[in-house]
């Protein structure tokens, strides 16, 4: 064998060494990133609550003007402006209810992106023709839903001391809000302390580092978090959102938004309450839903605002006629969106 051809043979065995030591160094690095984000900076599990945050928006006369029995509180992204359309046309048009004042608003951080000072400017018309909006100065994400929520507690209490309840319904939520007022004014109801949605208790925190909602151990060292109301919707008295403002500074906020509601509960020494119908409040059901079951609800999540603007449609339709729903046959079926 010539010299120059062992030379080629030993430049290529370098090279391909070298890049066998490149490539376990990028798998080590990719397993060390994914299987064990606890080294990673507890920063990604937490959000920067409490924050100098301000609101940016809110000429609203909601509790300024009235006093309200229930405010309907919608979180939605600086973009859905479809969805609010919807709600604004479908159950949050709703102002009169079994004779209680009902108020919606929708709360909004700020968008990001190149076209961010467009859709700001979007939003402020959006706000003088409806003056429904709510906005703080956040980076609007789903990582920052405990942002959001937190900021929606302070404006309720400082603006909404008098009013009794407020519901927190995500913007892809039907409500019949006939029915959730009617839970509130039942006698059975508690006026203070009272926090009410689907309830998840003895909620396993997940350890899978490839789940979206993976808790490491020296974040929340518990097994289970403490019981909370599924974040889709959920009613509290309004003497709640000051308790919680007060206990939070003692809880580093994580990002699971009704997680972290549920930790500042438990801190209060308050559980929350199971409705009193397991049917009341919804998530992933089997749609189209029949009219008997929307009969009996309070939220559910929906597919599409299609499909959420055609149960508010069959409940208005419903109403205006005679009869238990859930005696008429056969089930009105409805396009699958």
């Amino acid at each position: 064998m010539g010299s120059g051809m062992f030379q080629a043979l030993i430049k290529r065995w370098r090279r391909s060494h070298r890049q066998a030591v490149v490539g376990v160094l990028g798998a080590a690095s990719l397993l060390l990133l994914y299987c064990a984000p606890e080294l990673q900076s507890p920063g990604s599990y937490y959000v920067a609550y409490p924050g100098n945050y301000t609101f940016v928006i809110s000429d609203t006369p909601a509790c300024k003007n009235s006093t309200p029995f229930l405010l309907l509180v919608v979180p939605v992204a600086p973009s859905g402006r479809a969805a609010r359309d919807a709600i604004r046309k479908t159950w949050g048009s709703k102002k009169l209810v079994l004779g209680q004042l009902v108020e919606t608003l929708f709360m909004l951080g700020l968008s990001g992106g190149a076209d961010a000072s467009k859709q700001q400017e979007e939003l402020r018309r959006e706000s003088r023709q409806y003056r429904d909006l709510v906005q703080s100065d956040f980076l609007d994400s789903y990582r920052n839903l405990t942002i959001k929520t937190m900021m929606t507690l302070e404006w309720l209490a400082t603006n909404c001391p008098r009013t009794s309840y407020v519901m927190k319904a995500d913007s892809d939520v039907f409500l019949h809000v006939k029915n959730l007022v009617r839970l509130l004014l039942d006698s059975s109801t508690a006026k203070h302390n009272y926090m009410t949605g689907l309830v998840w208790w003895h909620s396993k925190v997940l350890r899978d580092p490839f789940n979206k909602f993976y808790m490491p151990r020296h974040v929340v060292p518990e097994p289970e978090y403490p019981p909370y109301p599924l974040g889709m919707s959920y009613v509290m008295s309004m003497d709640l959102p000051a308790k919680i403002l007060g206990v939070s500074p003692q809880l580093k906020a994580v990002f699971i938004e009704d997680v972290y509601l549920g930790m500042c509960l438990k801190r209060l020494g308050i559980h929350p309450t199971d409705p009193p119908k397991d049917t009341l409040f919804l998530v992933d059901p089997r749609h189209p839903l029949s009219d008997c079951s929307l009969s009996k609800l309070i939220t559910t999540t929906t597919k599409s605002i299609l499909q959420m603007v055609d149960y508010w449609q069959r409940i208005r339709e419903a109403q205006t006629k005679s009869g238990n729903m859930c005696l008429k046959s056969p089930v009105v079926q409805v396009t699958a969106f």
